[in-house]
Parts: C-alpha cells; structure tokens; sequence
C-alpha cells in the first residue's frame, strides 16, 4: 500500500525571500514536508520566530499561527509524492529525531550561500529547508536527484518528475486551508 507525502515550495515576499529569488530567479525559496493534504503536520528549517529572520532552526510550522500568518499574499507550489509504507514510517522515525533535538538544531545560513557557489557546506545539527526536506527523503531511501542534499534548492523540487502538482497560487485559498478558517 503506498501513502503520499507532500512538498509545499512557498515565496512570502519578505525582504529575505526576495534578496533569494534575485538570485535564484525562482519563484519559490522555501520548501517544508507534510504528511498530510491539510499541511497540518507541516516541517521545515526556518524562522523559530515571525518577526526574526536570523533566529531559525528545525520547526514544525503552523499555516494559521505561524510565520504564514503574518504573511497573507504568501503564494505557494504544492507537490504530492507517492512513497511506499516503508518508506513513509521511516521519515516519521527520523522526524522524531529532529522532534527531539529542535534546540540543538540551527539554521544553516552558510548552506545557503554554499548552494550558490555549488559548494556543499554542511554543518553538524544545521540544515536550510531544502537540504532538510531532501536529506528527509534521502535517508528514508527516496532519491529525487544525483546531488547531496546540501545543493538542493526549492526549485529543485519544481522541476522533479518524480512529485506530481496538486496546487499552486496563494497559500490561503488552497481549499484545505481556506475551509479551516
């Protein structure tokens, strides 16, 4: 029996996003998991807080409270990938060791400038969201690319044929989120 997981790829628009996408030319540079269609069981590297961009690290992000919150015209790509039991049980048991070591876990901003220079830079207990999301699937056994995962970008899962698109355009008008409010 297979189960789904799904990549959500987002731009809020703020002003760290949008030094990103000068850069990357991208339309998306940030991408989280979720074990659901709702994203209610959503995780990421990234802002612990809305109103602080240099304090990140692992969190488990929350649509309606979180950052997103503060962020309306968030637009966003939703990619759904079919993944065996197996597998599936697998990212939820190294999930757990995220769960349990999020103060120990950082952001890695270095990562991020490694990624543009296609220099891996790989921190202990550090990660950026891409790198997170695709070292998730890589240690479950799930290989979307022939690079480490510490030169994956958001676009790299834009351009992946192996995650079908279910949604894409603003954040809150995706039907599982909309019909919550």
């Amino acid at each position: 029996m297979s189960k789904k997981v799904y990549i959500l790829l987002t731009d809020t628009g703020t002003l760290f996003t949008k030094s990103i996408k000068t850069y990357t030319k991208a339309p998306y540079n940030h991408a989280s998991i979720s074990f659901d269609v709702g994203l209610e069981e959503l995780y990421s590297f990234g802002r612990k807080k809305a109103s602080n961009p240099f304090y990140g690290g692992f969190v488990k992000e929350d649509i309606n409270q979180g950052t997103y919150s503060k962020y309306p015209e968030t637009t966003c790509a939703i990619y759904e990938l079919k993944v065996t039991e197996r597998e599936y049980n697998k990212m939820k048991r190294i999930l757990e060791v995220f769960k349990k070591n999020e103060k120990r876990l950082f952001y890695n901003l270095l990562g991020v400038i490694g990624v543009s220079i296609k220099e891996p830079v790989e921190l202990n207990a550090s990660y950026f969201c891409s790198q997170f999301v695709s070292d998730l699937l890589s240690r479950s056994g799930i290989r979307l690319w022939d690079k480490l995962p510490s030169l994956v970008t958001p676009d790299d899962f834009r351009q992946s044929e192996k995650l079908t698109l279910i949604y894409e355009g603003k954040l809150f008008e995706y039907d599982p989120i909309r019909t919550k409010k």
